[in-house]
């Protein structure tokens, strides 16, 4: 019996896409601020997110960073983020998710996430980043400058997240039983008022 060939992984995303992501998710006014200036408006733990979801893309050979792998990197690293849920919901989520990184039920490989439900900002696309990873990133930007923050933190992202309905995100806390659209709506009150979602 012959072994099938080896699979033949997609280019690596560079890294420089963070650059570029960076500068193109800011705010309209600010988009000509250097890679220094957005990520300074990064807390610790949003930066680990999407350096970890750039690793995910890698090793699962995804052309793209999508909206699942900032999910997946964001309730690994960010306290706050994971925080939003309640007990079962969290392992729920996690399981749904490494199901996926490690290749069951991948329907979504060699696709190209662009859910459509956000307006896709056609001019500027980011090298290795979906469209609505681009938007969702630019979303947790707007959301953090909205209440005021000097930062952007996990739960301005899980916030732009939940707000696509037809994201991968939302397609992964729905099959794992969260009511994205509660989600979404307490997550666009003020992160003081509550932090867990049923």
């Amino acid at each position: 019996m012959r072994n099938p060939p080896p699979r033949v992984p997609h280019p690596p995303v560079p890294n420089r896409a963070d650059d570029t992501l960076a500068r193109a998710a800011a705010p309209t006014e600010s988009r000509t601020e250097s890679r220094t200036e957005a990520e300074e408006r990064f807390t610790v733990e949003l930066a680990s997110v999407v350096a970890g979801a750039r690793r995910r893309a890698h090793r699962g050979a995804d052309a793209q960073i999508d909206t699942a792998h900032l999910l997946h990197s964001l309730l690994e690293t960010d306290p706050e983020a994971r925080a939003v849920f309640e007990g079962p919901q969290l392992a729920r989520v996690l399981g749904y998710l490494v199901q996926r990184s490690i290749g069951y039920g991948l329907r979504w490989q060699g696709t190209v996430e662009d859910s459509g439900a956000l307006p896709v900002i056609r001019n500027r696309t980011v090298a290795g980043w979906s469209p609505p990873a681009v938007s969702a990133m630019s979303g947790a930007l707007e959301r953090a400058a909205r209440r005021g923050a000097p930062r952007v933190g996990g739960v301005d992202l899980l916030a732009a997240l939940a707000s696509d309905a037809s994201c991968r995100a939302v397609e992964v806390l729905e099959r794992a039983g969260v009511d994205t659209l509660t989600l979404a709506a307490r997550l666009a009150r003020p992160l003081r008022s509550s932090r867990q979602v049923s």
